[in-house]
């Protein structure tokens, strides 16, 4: 079938096989990666129909979401034959709003009973970025999340802590204990030199105000370490 509808638009195709009729008739949970993406593209180009050019896009970022996730809108357009400024915004402002929906109840008062809670806490935020930030969690005597906030932002391998800013954002914040996260773009979850001594600064800075310290971890593509489960706090 997909031989026989390559050289076809979307229109010309059976009902049954056009993204749109069939999110109609059997539901968004029907259409695959590539049938969504078609529909967010909307037209194709001269060579492709929007469900060739969203095959072609998928298969370059080895089909897989969180690939395609981490292209700018720039990248879009440079990369893809038929994606032009507006349909890279689209396709990125609908990853934006999939991640955010992820994200929208995971800190409603969530408990942290281990760096498993921290992981998937902080994973959907991190797990797209270029580039590494540093987050903080307010908990209060519970353990239970009264925010999450991220503290800075950085370059590919390295960002700033400030370890006074974070213990007075605690402060403000009525914590009883914090937890801390930032992500390794290289994939890499093994901490540096430069993670433990903030790690260390940042344990120090809350025994001196009366605040706990829980976990540190450090997500890298699906993967994390934790400073607890490691002994390191």
């Amino acid at each position: 079938m997909e031989n026989d509808l390559k050289h076809l638009t979307i229109r010309e195709w059976a009902e049954d096989d056009r993204p749109r009729e069939k999110m109609i008739r059997k539901g968004a949970q029907s259409l695959s990666d590539v049938e969504l993406l078609a529909i967010l593209i909307a037209i194709g180009n001269k060579d492709e129909s929007a469900v060739e050019l969203a095959r072609r896009i998928m298969r370059e970022c080895q089909d897989n979401i969180n690939e395609l996730a981490q292209l700018s809108i720039n990248d879009l357009c440079k990369r893809f034959k038929g994606i032009g400024t507006a349909k890279a915004i689209t396709i990125v402002a609908a990853l934006e709003l999939g991640k955010r929906r992820n994200t929208a109840d995971i800190f409603e008062r969530k408990k942290i009973t281990g760096s498993i809670d921290l992981f998937n806490l902080f994973e959907p935020i991190l797990i797209d970025l270029l580039q590494e930030e540093f987050w903080i969690g307010f908990l209060n005597g519970a353990n239970k999340v009264l925010e999450i906030r991220r503290l800075t932002q950085g370059g590919t391998n390295k960002t700033i802590v400030d370890i006074p800013l974070l213990l007075k954002l605690a402060l403000e914040n009525s914590a009883q204990a914090i937890v801390v996260a930032h992500n390794h773009p290289s994939g890499q979850n093994r901490p540096s030199d430069e993670d433990i001594q903030v790690t260390r600064k940042i344990k120090s800075g809350c025994e001196a105000i009366g605040i706990r310290f829980l976990d540190h971890i450090i997500i890298a593509r699906g993967q994390y370490y934790s400073f607890s489960d490691e002994n390191k706090i």
